[in-house]
């Protein structure tokens, strides 16, 4: 989605292995069994990750103070609220998986046998919940739910805050971004004369590797985009408008069981493929068309990214096969020379150096690296573009998007190829491999469409 136009890079491997569509089941892909007691999608919370993640970050801090607010409810009078009202700030969900509002995290670590994990929740109030539904109150569900002992009132905080500090006398580290501005706690650490220190470098070092569990919910967010880019080709013809398909693809997403969409869905046909992050999807594709859908689903706070560029009529010329078949295999290059260790500007390198040497005449007298005008991928996670330094090597448990394209404005022709690509041990899998990639695979799928509504 929405390339970084910075330097964010790509993803391979030596030994590729692929991941089907997923498999279509009576119920939604994505369905859970929701837990009552919690607030928003109810999913149960994966205590030992969670509370793996509270841990190594307090061996890597080994003495001070952590406090970690959790997002407010956004306000439906004054904010443009049209998926839910409200999401969770990514570094309170990392360490707790949480979906409740104004709740704060408390850890300290005096030593690697000496650390303290406190949840604050505010009460409990029946005429609120009437309008936005359940809260976790500080007592003994919560704390069962969670995995962390000791769940508190939240009117206990600064006590237990100037305590943890008395005890550690170390630095406290508070997340320092755009989500914790305003909040009051923090500044007043810092116009106390504390030694304050941004926790969000060393989190964001952590999140850059995904456990199991997060990969986990990747996979599914993947899975069900896949779903949804399949049921965007399905419903293509010519004469649709671009946001007929934005809808195919929206709502099988939703059906499958997204919590939202990962990010406003890209649908450009023929000019409106040749811009990177046009999404006003207004316009009526026509016959001979190419079609650039970018666009992704969210499951458990996780995003996938995804781009697939068709025919709107199923059948590629020869011209766009040419231009469509050079990013494919530019993208292939880039995935083959993934392993652990390599970093991701070489593999943007790789891509630009294949698309150059293999060009041909398919660009005229430039070479078609001349118009691929973003870089080659980003990291994906709890944000589409996700937190992570780019000049680290890469390591098992990294996941980023693979996109080159060519964007020919003056033939009304953009061609963009995105997949989500998970580093292992040996090389690279390809987790969103169910959508189809080659010429052959996608007109197959529109072809059967077609037939299907006949």
């Amino acid at each position: 989605m929405r390339i970084l136009l910075v330097f964010c890079l790509a993803v391979g491997a030596l030994e590729a292995q692929a991941r089907s569509a997923p498999a279509l089941s009576a119920g939604p892909h994505g369905a859970w069994n929701v837990v009552p007691a919690l607030p928003g999608m109810g999913r149960a919370i994966e205590a030992e990750a969670t509370a793996a993640r509270r841990q190594a970050l307090l061996a890597r801090i080994g003495r001070g103070v952590v406090l970690i607010p959790a997002a407010h409810e956004r306000d439906l009078e004054t904010e443009y609220v049209q998926d839910n009202d409200f999401r969770q700030h990514n570094t309170f969900f990392y360490f707790t998986e949480l979906e409740v509002k104004d709740a704060w995290l408390l850890m300290s670590v005096r030593g690697p046998d000496s650390t303290d994990v406190v949840l604050f929740l505010p009460p409990r109030n029946p005429t609120p919940e009437q309008w936005t539904g359940v809260r976790l109150g500080p007592d003994s569900t919560a704390a069962r739910r969670t995995g962390i002992a000791t769940v508190l009132p939240l009117d206990s905080l600064d006590r237990r805050l100037r305590m943890a500090q008395v005890r550690t006398r170390g630095p406290v580290y508070v997340p320092l971004d755009v989500s914790t501005k305003d909040e009051r706690r923090l500044t007043d650490l810092a116009f106390l004369g504390r030694d304050v220190r941004n926790l969000r470098p060393i989190v964001d070092s952590m999140r850059l590797v995904k456990d199991a569990a997060e990969q986990a919910r990747l996979r599914m967010a993947v899975d069900i985009s896949v779903l949804g880019h399949l049921a965007a080709m399905r419903a293509a013809h010519p004469g649709i408008f671009e946001y007929e398909i934005e809808a195919a693809f929206e709502g099988e997403v939703r059906r499958q069981g997204a919590d939202r969409l990962g990010y406003p869905s890209i649908v450009g046909s023929g000019p409106n493929g040749t811009t990177l992050h046009y999404d006003t999807n207004r316009r009526r594709a026509q016959d001979g068309e190419l079609v650039v859908v970018d666009a992704a689903a969210e499951y458990g706070q996780y995003t996938a990214d995804i781009t697939r560029t068709w025919p709107v009529n199923g059948k590629f010329t020869s011209r766009q096969r040419a231009i469509y078949n050079l990013v494919l295999a530019t993208q292939q290059a880039a995935f083959d020379a993934v392993r652990p260790g390599v970093k991701l500007m070489t593999l943007d390198s790789i891509s630009r150096v294949y698309m150059r040497e293999h060009s041909g005449s398919v660009c005229g007298p430039s070479t078609c690296d001349t118009f691929y005008i973003h870089g080659l991928g980003h990291w994906i996670g709890m944000d589409v573009h996700d937190v992570g330094d780019y000049t680290t090597p890469l390591a098992p448990g990294m996941v980023f998007t693979l996109e080159p394209g060519i964007y020919l404005p003056e033939e009304a022709l953009g061609v963009r190829i995105e997949d989500d690509v998970l580093v292992t041990p040996t090389g690279a899998l390809w987790l969103s491999a169910g959508a189809p990639r080659t010429i052959d695979d996608v007109e197959r799928v529109m072809r059967e469409a077609r037939a299907a509504r006949r």
